[in-house]
C-alpha cells in the first residue's frame, strides 16, 4: 500500500507531499491542475522511464520518494541531463532491482507501464485463481504428476550419463553406503538432540522453577494453601450456589473446569520433574550423538534428509552399475508410466480451464458492457502443447479484447490506450482484482469520455474494490468523486513568475464546493451545493452495501 508521496521539481511540480490511506482515494481539480503529473511521478518511483522533460524548468533535478508499506521507501532522481538514479532504502540500486521491489505491489492503469494484467505470463495463474474452487485439486494433481515425471526423466537420464562404473568407484561407493547405514540415521533426531542437551546444560534452572511451580499447585511447601486446594474451594462454594439460577451454574462450570485444568497442569508438572532426572553420562552421550550426526551432514550435504538421500544415489548407482541393463528398463518404463499419468492429469485440467475461461468470458464481458463498452468481446486465448510441460501444466493463456464493433481480438497492451484503457482494466480488477495479489490500483483518465450514468457505476464498482484494496483515482466526474473515503485537490498557484502545483486534502464544506464546482463549473451556486450533498448521501449508502462501520 502507498503510505506517502513526496515529489521536488517534477514537472510543474515545485514541492509536494501527500499521505494516502486505505479505501478509495480521489483526486480532483481544474484543467491543467498537473493531476496526470502525479500520476506520471508514481509511475517513474516504480520503475517507469526517466525523461529530462520531467525535471522542472530552473532546476537541475527532479527527485521522488514513495513509501510503500511495511517500510519500502522508494527513491528516483532524474537530472537535467536525463540521467536517472534509483534508490531503496537509501541503497543505489538498478532500474531492474527498483521495479523488483514494487512489483506486484501497484497497478498503474492508463498510460502507464506498471499495470499486471498487461503482463500475458500472469494470465494463467489468473485464470487458476478465478476458477480456483475447480483448478485447485487439479493443479495439485498436475504439479505431483510433474515432479514425478521430472524425478523419473532424471534418473533415466543420469543412469545413462554415468555408464558402468569402476570397481574402484563401486568400493567407494559401498564405503560410503556402510558408514551412513552404520549411522543408523533418524530424520529430525538432530533437531531433537539439540533441544535435549539445551534442557539437560539448563536443567537446574529449569529444575527449580518446575519445583516452585508444583509447590504453589500442590502446596509442598506447606506455607499457604495450595492453588488446587484453593480451586477446589471455589468449585465447592459455587456448585452449592447452582439451584439459584442459571448465572451461578455458569459460574459453577468454570470454576469446575479451572480446577480440572489445574489438576491437570500438577500432573504435567510433576511428570515433567521426574524427567529431568539424568545422567553426566547422558549429555556426554547427546553430544557424542550430534558430533557424529555433524560430521555426516558435513560430509554428505548439510542435513540428515541430504545424507539419506545420498545414501539412496548410492545404493542406485552401485545396483545400476551390478545390474545395468535390468536398471535401465526399469527406469524407461518409470518414465513412461510418469510420462502418461502427467499428461492424463494436465489433460483433465486443461478441460476444467477451459470451462473457467469461458465463464470468465462471459462475466468481463459483462462488466464491460456495464462501463458502456457495449460491443466490447473478451476471449481467452488458450493453447495446449504436450511439449511445453511445466508442474502448471501444458496450456498457454492470453486474454484478448476487441473494444469496440468492427474490431479484430488483440492482446490487452494493443487494444485502448488512456482513459478507455482505464476502464477496460477497472472490469478486470471487479473480476478478478481478489486473485491478483495486487494491493494498490491507481486509475488515471477513468473517466474520459463517459457519462453521469456511466460514472456512477464506475463510482460503484470503485468502492466495492476499495472494501479489500487501496484504490487511487484521477476524476472531474462528481459521481466518482463523491464515493470518495479521502478526497485530495491539485490546485495550481502561480507566484512572481513561477506556477507550481500543490496537493491536500480536503473535507466537510470544502469538499461539497469541490463537487459542486465539478457539478456546475466554475460558478458555484447553491444549486449545485445541494446536489453535491445528495451525492455524497448516495455515495455513503452505496458504501454500506460492501462495508461495515461506515
Amino acid at each position: 500500500m502507498i503510505s506517502t508521496l513526496q515529489i521536488r521539481n517534477f514537472a510543474i511540480i515545485r514541492e509536494l507531499e501527500i499521505s494516502f490511506h486505505p479505501g478509495l482515494s480521489v483526486i480532483t481539480g481544474e484543467t491543467g491542475a498537473g493531476k496526470s503529473v502525479v500520476i506520471e511521478a508514481m509511475s517513474l518511483a516504480l520503475g517507469s522511464r526517466a525523461d529530462k522533460s520531467m525535471v522542472r524548468m530552473g532546476t537541475d533535478r527532479a527527485t521522488v520518494f514513495l513509501v510503500l508499506e511495511p517500510e519500502t521507501i522508494l527513491r528516483r532522481e532524474v537530472s537535467g541531463h536525463g540521467k536517472s538514479v534509483c534508490k531503496i532504502g537509501g541503497e543505489i540500486v538498478t532500474l531492474a532491482q527498483l521495479g523488483e521491489a514494487a512489483a506486484g505491489q501497484v497497478d498503474i492503469h492508463g498510460q502507464y507501464d506498471h499495470q499486471s494484467l498487461l503482463i500475458i505470463e500472469k494470465h494463467l495463474g489468473l485464470l487458476d485463481a478465478y476458477g480456483h474452487e475447480y483448478t485447485a485439486a487439479a493443479l495439485k494433481k498436475t504439479a505431483d504428476a510433474y515432479l514425478r515425471f521430472r524425478a523419473a526423466k532424471q534418473a533415466l537420464d543420469t543412469a545413462a550419463a554415468h555408464g558402468a562404473a569402476s570397481a574402484r568407484e563401486l568400493d567407494f561407493l559401498k564405503y560410503e553406503m556402510d558408514e551412513i547405514d552404520a549411522a543408523r540415521l533418524r530424520t529430525g533426531e538432530d533437531e531433537e538432540l539439540e533441544t535435549s542437551v539445551r534442557i539437560m546444560r539448563s536443567s537446574e534452572k529449569i529444575y527449580e522453577a518446575l519445583s516452585h511451580v508444583y509447590a504453589l499447585l500442590s502446596g509442598g511447601d506447606g506455607e499457604l494453601a495450595s492453588a488446587l486446594s484453593l480451586s477446589g474451594g471455589v468449585r465447592d462454594i459455587l456448585a452449592g450456589l447452582t439451584t439459584y439460577g442459571s448465572e451461578f451454574e455458569q459460574m459453577a462450570n468454570a470454576g469446575a473446569e479451572a480446577y480440572y485444568t489445574l489438576e491437570e497442569l500438577e500432573d504435567n508438572v510433576r511428570a515433567a520433574l521426574e524427567r529431568m532426572e539424568f545422567k553426566q553420562s547422558d549429555l556426554d552421550a547427546a553430544l557424542s550423538r550430534l558430533d557424529q550426526l555433524d560430521r555426516l551432514k558435513r560430509k554428505y550435504g548439510g542435513s540428515i534428509e541430504a545424507v539419506l538421500i545420498h545414501r539412496e544415489e548410492a545404493a542406485a548407482r552401485i545396483c545400476g552399475a551390478e545390474n545395468r541393463e535390468a536398471l535401465m528398463a526399469d527406469l524407461a518404463r518409470a518414465l513412461t508410466d510418469a510420462e502418461a499419468c502427467y499428461l492424463a492429469e494436465a489433460g483433465t485440467l486443461s478441460e476444467i480451464r477451459r470451462a473457467v475461461a469461458g465463464k470468465l468470458e462471459r462475466v468481463i464481458t459483462e462488466q464491460l458492457e456495464e462501463l458502456n463498452f457495449k460491443e466490447a468481446r473478451f476471449a481467452v486465448q488458450m493453447e495446449s502443447s504436450e511439449a511445453a510441460r511445466t508442474e502448471q501444466g501444458f496450456d498457454h493463456v492470453e486474454f484478448l479484447l476487441s473494444a469496440n464493433k468492427g474490431q479484430p481480438l488483440l492482446p490487452l497492451a494493443k487494444v485502448a490506450s488512456g482513459g478507455e484503457l482505464s476502464r477496460i482494466m477497472l472490469a478486470f480488477k471487479s473480476v478478478i482484482g481478489d486473485f491478483d495479489g495486487v494491493e494498490t490500483m491507481v486509475f488515471d483518465e477513468i473517466d474520459s469520455g463517459i457519462s453521469g450514468g456511466t460514472a456512477s457505476i464506475v463510482g460503484e464498482k470503485l468502492l466495492r474494490m476499495a472494501a479489500a484494496h487501496q484504490i487511487i483515482c484521477i476524476t472531474h466526474l462528481p459521481q466518482i468523486a463523491a464515493c470518495a473515503d479521502h478526497h485530495y485537490l491539485l490546485e495550481k498557484s502561480t507566484s512572481g513568475s513561477e506556477t507550481f502545483t500543490t496537493l491536500r486534502e480536503i473535507k466537510g464544506e470544502e469538499r461539497v464546493d469541490e463537487l459542486a464546482r465539478l457539478l456546475g463549473g466554475r460558478h458555484v451556486t447553491g444549486k449545485a451545493r445541494e446536489n453535491a450533498r445528495e451525492l455524497i448521501a448516495l455515495a455513503r449508502e452505496t458504501k454500506s452495501e460492501y462495508r461495515t462501520n461506515v
